[in-house]
């Protein structure tokens, strides 16, 4: 090996290190100052204790905020994710009077600020005199989250799929047969990326939930109440605890769903 290999070699490694300590350092920091044995998580590390996870499962707002949460997220992608497909199927397979104003518009809500769509959908709802609940949280995150699927499933509809379609409805399957039991599970790698992407965008958001919420809150709003009293351990372990059934659920489905549907 050459010189100048070797000092790309070292130079690829040291910006790799760099890169990937600056993405996972917070959350190496999170995760072991969530087993502070002490009343604020910052150094120095005074040992180790799992004090503060036994209090967030004792803790019954964010046990809530937890469940809401998860709620919220799940039934918000995938409302999102079937009115996405909705929408990708019939400007990807139909001639529509303005399909590319009307997929310029499904996308438009990605180029706006939370805060604003937020503002907006609090306005519409007090005009319309419904109270705020998760119900109203869903959404808003079902309208950040539809051009998001949208875009991701539109872009995945190719033509080579037509002549598929066009062979079911040979063999007498009717349109909406052909686009449940046919177009579906072929697109179903991309219906998937773009559920859980919706669903950790839904996870993590903070300003529709705090706007559209008010008794009933997800947890990134209850965070933001306990971090309003100050640095608090507890906010470590919960974030540290999502982290980690984050990854243990990627793990899962890298190992099972997603390495079947590369192999199919």
């Amino acid at each position: 090996m050459t010189m100048r290999n070797i000092v790309i070699s070292a130079a690829s490694w040291v910006y790799a290190t760099l890169v990937f300590g600056f993405i996972f350092l917070p959350v190496a920091v999170l995760v072991l100052f969530s087993f502070q044995d002490g009343r604020l998580p910052v150094p120095p590390f005074n040992g180790f204790s799992t004090q503060w996870y036994a209090a967030i499962f004792a803790d019954r707002k964010l046990m809530a905020a937890l469940g809401n949460s998860f709620v919220v997220a799940l039934l918000s992608s995938a409302i999102a994710c079937v009115l996405g497909f909705l929408a990708a199927y019939a400007l990807a397979r139909h001639k529509l009077p303005g399909s590319a104003l009307q997929r310029g518009l499904l996308i438009a809500p990605m180029t706006v600020s939370y805060l604003i769509i937020a503002l907006g959908l609090l306005t519409v709802l007090n005009t319309f005199g419904i109270p705020l609940s998760l119900w109203t949280v869903g959404i808003g995150h079902v309208v950040i989250n539809l051009p998001l699927c949208f875009a991701i499933i539109y872009s995945s509809m190719g033509d080579h799929h037509i002549n598929i379609e066009r062979a079911a409805r040979d063999l007498g399957a009717g349109d909406l047969k052909v686009m449940v039991l046919v177009t579906a599970p072929m697109l179903m790698p991309s219906i998937l990326a773009a559920f859980f992407l919706s669903v950790t965008f839904s996870w993590d958001e903070f300003i529709i939930a705090f706007l559209l919420s008010r008794f009933d809150v997800t947890l990134p709003v209850e965070i933001w109440s306990l971090l309003r009293s100050g640095l608090n351990p507890k906010t470590n372990a919960i974030g540290s605890l999502v982290f980690l059934v984050s990854v243990a659920v990627l793990m899962l489905l890298e190992f099972t769903l997603f390495r079947k549907t590369g192999k199919s």
